[in-house]
């Protein structure tokens, strides 16, 4: 059963010895990812889905990666000394997989032990106190937010009707384009992009963030969209107390944290 749902960037800037001084501009959102981290240990996850945009990626298809032990790395970003490692919980990975191919889902199996740092700085930040638990890693395909939350609301029939107890992340950064000194220049997008996915996910609006104009998802340099749609799939119908817990941007990207507390 799905015990808790978290909304949580992904920055290699939140690595200590890849942020160093830079760290204390995050620091906002550290002390929120902080938070997360003891609700986790509270709820005793024994299965963790972490749904992160930078996998392996398929047009019209959503993909979980099925391995039986998993390790990430940030060596691409100058650490060559830390790394993460999970073990798999491919049993439950076997019944879903198995569960959406009956249902006619568009999705696919991928098999790597290496995670991308989308799924490694969660996995850092959220579970350095947890005894004993699983990964499930999820990617999303490139369709439509809709058909995201409806990917979502299919996992939440599976996942909410196992006896273990699962926490669903999304690992999402928001625009890249919010200013001058983001990475990917400023556009009238990102913020507006912000802006809404601040007010509607954190307030579980989900359908309002479907409609939300493709020029606006996309011409805003964001990474966390189908991520967060997918989450809230997950929520459907379950009794949540979505919670934003900060959002900032000091360096140009947007970083929301967010929390969603089953009742």
């Amino acid at each position: 059963m799905i015990v808790f749902a978290a909304i949580v960037p992904h920055s290699p800037l939140l690595v200590p010895s890849i942020g160093k001084e830079h760290r204390e501009k995050l620091n906002a959102t550290i002390a929120a990812i902080s938070e997360i981290e003891q609700a986790l240990y509270l709820v005793k996850p024994e299965t963790i889905c972490i749904i992160a945009p930078h996998g392996s990626r398929y047009p019209d298809a959503f993909s979980i990666n099925l391995a039986q032990k998993y390790t990430g790395n940030f060596k691409a970003f100058g650490d060559f000394s830390t790394t993460v490692t999970a073990k798999g919980d491919f049993l439950m990975i076997d019944h879903m997989q198995r569960k959406l191919r009956e249902e006619d889902v568009p999705f696919t199996l991928t098999s790597s032990e290496e995670l991308d740092y989308g799924y490694s700085v969660p996995i850092m930040m959220l579970t350095s106190h947890l005894p004993e638990w699983k990964l499930i890693p999820v990617s999303p395909s490139m369709l439509d937010g809709k058909a995201h939350y409806d990917f979502g609301t299919q996992l939440k029939r599976i996942l909410h009707a196992e006896e273990h107890r699962v926490a669903v992340i999304a690992s999402a950064d928001l625009s890249h384009k919010l200013d001058a000194n983001s990475p990917g220049g400023a556009s009238k997008e990102g913020p507006e992009f912000d802006k809404a996915v601040c007010e509607m996910a954190t307030a579980n609006r989900w359908e309002d963030l479907s409609k939300l104009s493709l020029d606006i998802v996309e011409n805003s340099g964001q990474c966390g969209y189908r991520p967060i749609m997918t989450l809230l799939g997950t929520l459907n119908e379950i009794n949540v107390t979505p919670k934003q817990l900060c959002y900032e941007a000091p360096f140009g990207v947007g970083y929301l944290t967010a929390r969603y507390d089953i009742v």
